[in-house]
């Protein structure tokens, strides 16, 4: 491919071509069913070149378009599997790679970032990415003092594309409703575009993974790769090899799976209260399974800092809900600005679109599945006329907390985990394992701190 589009109408003409295609390929299907094709193969043929051309144009495109295909990827376990099923690969290769950027433009960015000596920082550099992504692709190197390396180059003309792409992409939410029936796209794009600035930020990223780096220095469990050099465009971390997650997803065993899965929430949870900070792109693509078991995660690009760790109220209002209070959730959620003071909600439909987030913590061991989630989706559809989520308020404060959860569930769920999640919820999530006294309307055991 060429240099990433940068320019408005070049741009808009290739995501023009998406819906266009759509449309083009629908009317191809209707002459092969007049020819005598069973409709229900032709509806299979004209999923399976959608799906291709999305992914060509979003690939091609990188910036927020490809941003937009990897949050995508994420809720393709939610949907059924007639449904998804053609557009699955596509969607999931989003996750982790792109159409690289020409060795020309690779060596441009290098020499204006490092120099006309950049290569005297390395030992070697492979001109082939190992990965492209949205907003830059990463390349092996090993560095001059020989420690093998990942060099993260920026695609130039990122952050323009970026921003240029969610008002073209917001023209586009029927084409995505095809993919996605039901999905808030203005509220996709809407958060996907604040988080812009922070992940163009090379500097700031640098500073986040480096401070993860220390704090899982030795885990057991974890390995954060460190940070060697960085400035605005070009970030050199230490090399990691492992699996991806996305093939644990395509391939891995059932024992795989559910360690994957496991580690995979408990990195969530105990990242607040050990780094302060929560990994906010939990993407397959950012996650390895590596040889000695532990999980590597990589891009920090976009973090939510959470200096206090996760705010008490999460914890408190999951634990009462477990109980079957939903008086004092909808109270709880009151105070905490999810539901303003002059709105009324049906407290079934509330419970119905908290469930996915609060069933899994209600027992001692759960299982992520596809069926589950679906028929999690199926009941807020059902419920869909009382507009429960219109309802809702979403604080700044929970924006990302809320992302990371909507998307690590779609990526459990991807894995089928079975796991001991209530344990990892008990020992990292301030409030929900905290004595509360004798509910005088349950005969259970009070939840005693861990």
């Amino acid at each position: 491919m060429n240099d990433l589009p940068r320019r408005a109408v070049t741009r808009s003409a290739k995501l023009a071509t998406l819906p266009l295609g759509f449309a083009g390929r629908a009317a191809l299907g209707l002459g092969k069913r007049i020819g005598g094709k069973s409709a229900e193969i032709v509806a299979q043929e004209v999923q399976q070149r959608t799906a291709e051309q999305v992914f060509k144009v979003l690939g091609e495109l990188k910036g927020g378009a490809m941003k937009l295909g990897q949050a995508l990827s994420i809720f393709e376990a939610a949907l059924p599997q007639e449904v998804v099923g053609p557009y699955r690969a596509t969607l999931t290769k989003l996750q982790d790679a792109a159409p690289p950027l020409p060795v020309s433009t690779v060596h441009k960015v290098l020499t204006e970032q490092l120099g006309d000596g950049w290569r005297d920082h390395f030992l070697s550099f492979d001109d082939q990415p190992t990965a492209a992504a949205s907003i830059g692709q990463v390349h092996k190197a090993v560095w001059h003092d020989g420690r093998e390396v990942a060099v993260k180059i920026q695609y130039p003309g990122a952050g323009k594309a970026l921003l240029g792409d969610f008002a073209q992409l917001a023209r586009l939410g029927k084409l995505f409703g095809v993919l996605l029936p039901g999905l808030d796209m203005k509220a996709v794009l809407g958060e996907l575009r604040e988080r812009i600035a922070e992940e163009l930020d090379y500097l700031r990223e640098a500073e986040a993974q480096h401070a993860f780096a220390l704090e899982f220095n030795g885990d057991p469990d974890f390995h954060v790769p460190d940070v060697v050099a960085a400035n605005e465009m070009v970030l050199v971390t230490e090399w990691m090899d492992g699996t991806p997650l996305s093939r644990i997803i395509a391939e891995g065993t059932q024992e795989e799976r559910d360690r994957a899965g496991l580690l995979f929430v408990r990195f969530l949870f105990c990242s607040p209260a050990r780094v302060g900070m929560l990994h906010a792109d939990p993407h397959p693509g950012n996650f390895r399974m590596l040889a000695d078991g532990k999980l590597g995660v990589l891009d920090f690009g976009a973090v939510n800092r959470l200096p206090e760790g996760y705010p008490p109220a999460f914890g408190k209002l999951t634990r009462i809900f477990n109980q079957g209070d939903m008086a004092t959730v909808t109270e709880g959620l009151r105070q905490e600005g999810f539901i303003r003071q002059d709105i009324e909600v049906d407290t079934d439909a509330l419970r119905a679109f908290l469930a996915p987030y609060v069933e899994p913590t209600a027992v001692e061991e759960f299982t992520f599945s596809r069926e589950w989630l679906q028929a999690q989706a199926a009941s807020v559809t059902d419920l869909r006329p009382t507009n429960v989520i219109r309802q809702l308020n979403l604080p700044t404060s929970y924006v990302l907390i809320h992302r990371v959860h909507a998307a690590g569930i779609g990526v459990l769920c991807q894995l089928g985990t079975t796991a001991r999640f209530r344990d990892e919820v008990i020992r990292w999530v301030p409030g929900f394992a905290d004595d509360p006294g004798p509910d005088p309307n349950s005969d259970d055991e009070p939840l005693a701190i861990s």
